[in-house]
């Protein structure tokens, strides 16, 4: 069987809304191909959406970065403080394999289920509310990301965790120096210290006064986690509790203008608003690539070996507009696709922990956001918008709009 050979992977979009159009054609030849990886090791790069959800739900693949050949030269162990970086720390469960992940995510399941999640969607609204509030003063033009985008989920992270959102500046400003890909090795690591430094304190305080009510009050209540693995999860839901969110709220809004069809299909028929959440993560798909497994045995997926110590690289926004998955042409944004089977939270046992509560807060988001603005527009040119090209998390820098004040 001939397999593509890349050595470098395409990250150019051509569309602020795709991936790159030499993606979808690695994937139209073939939905598992092999990539050279930086340091010369030849892995596989995997852009179907079977071929993904089967990966990603095997055990035979570890996500310890440990294990991983990789494509960012700046973590590429050649020297003792970049090999340290990979290390895994405790309660890091993101990155940590079964039995050490299957008990730190335990103890936090109970935190996100649905039906607790779907409790909070009033308290939500009212965040939501405050903030489409905070907007009408702004005399009928605002940056979307800097006033809405970013305030909603971070609020609401933040009063979950405990955390003061007053104090989001010690996260907030790091949070995006670690995921720029302009940073060098020594300044995300000093910004990722920061971070962890101001998870410690917080642990401290609430270890202080214990009672609180609030997940990291109610994860050190069980006594299970040490202290470490506490203010390592706690970081783990801060940063992934609001940079995601905020960047699917950014990027959402900026799609539906550019794609008026479908806005108005979100006006006049709410009901649509839970597939359309749906299909927005679908179709955007908010990673330039990801997530890495290295195979810890031989497996045979589709036809192809991959060898025990091999690295795959999932490339999730051309799976999820994979034609087998999802027929019709899934290049184009439809919010009436049934769009549910996606791999945009995962799958399998790093599957997204709080995907209930940034459902959540999108559906009440964008449905509030275009009741209350109903003729919200760009205020800039399209093409004038600053896309996320350089960090981790795709999105828009910022988003200026405006509206009738």
């Amino acid at each position: 069987m001939t397999e593509l050979i890349s050595d470098e992977l395409p990250t150019t979009r051509q569309n602020p809304f795709d991936p790159p159009a030499e993606v979808t054609e690695i994937r139209e030849k073939a939905r598992i191909s092999r990539l050279r990886f930086t340091d010369g090791h030849l892995g596989w790069l995997v852009t179907g959406h079977h071929q993904v959800r089967e990966i990603l739900g095997s055990p035979k693949f570890s996500n310890n970065p440990e294990k991983h050949h990789m494509l960012d030269t700046r973590f590429q162990g050649d020297v003792p403080e970049q090999a340290e970086a990979r290390k895994v720390e405790p309660g890091m469960f993101l990155s940590q394999d079964p039995p050490d992940h299957t008990r730190l995510r335990k103890m936090l399941q109970g935190q996100f289920t649905v039906r607790r999640m779907n409790q909070l969607s009033e308290w939500i609204g009212t965040i939501v509310d405050d903030q489409l509030e905070h907007m009408r003063s702004l005399n009928g033009k605002a940056d979307l990301v800097k006033e809405f985008a970013l305030p909603v989920p971070s609020l609401v992270i933040c009063a979950l965790l405990g955390v003061d959102y007053d104090e989001r500046h010690r996260f907030q400003e790091d949070t995006a120096k670690m995921l720029s890909l302009d940073s060098t090795f020594k300044e995300s690591m000093e910004a990722m210290a920061r971070i962890q430094e101001f998870m410690r304190e917080l642990i401290a305080r609430k270890k202080a006064n214990p009672g609180g009510d609030d997940m990291i009050s109610d994860l050190l209540a069980t006594g299970e986690p040490t202290d470490e693995e506490a203010s390592n999860m706690a970081m783990l839901l801060l940063l992934a509790g609001h940079e995601t969110t905020a960047n699917m709220l950014g990027i959402g809004t900026f799609t539906l203008l550019q794609h008026p069809d479908q806005l108005k299909i979100l006006k006049d028929e709410p009901d649509v608003i839970d597939n359309a959440v749906e299909e927005l993560m679908r179709y955007l798909s908010i990673i330039h690539f990801g997530p890495v497994r290295t195979a810890v045995e031989d497996v045979e997926i589709d036809g192809h070996l991959i060898r025990a110590g091999d690295t795959v690289l999932m490339h999730v926004p051309a799976a999820n507009r994979d034609p087998d998955k999802f027929p019709g042409n899934p290049e184009e944004l439809d919010l009436r696709r049934p769009a549910s089977g996606h791999v945009a939270f995962g799958h399998g046992i790093h599957q997204c922990l709080g995907q209930q509560l940034a459902r959540i807060e999108m559906r009440i988001g964008f449905s509030r956001l275009f009741q209350e603005f109903p003729d919200l527009r760009l205020d800039v040119a399209p093409e004038e918008v600053p896309l996320r090209t350089d960090m981790g998390i795709y999105g828009v820098h910022s988003l200026p709009v405006a509206w009738s004040a």
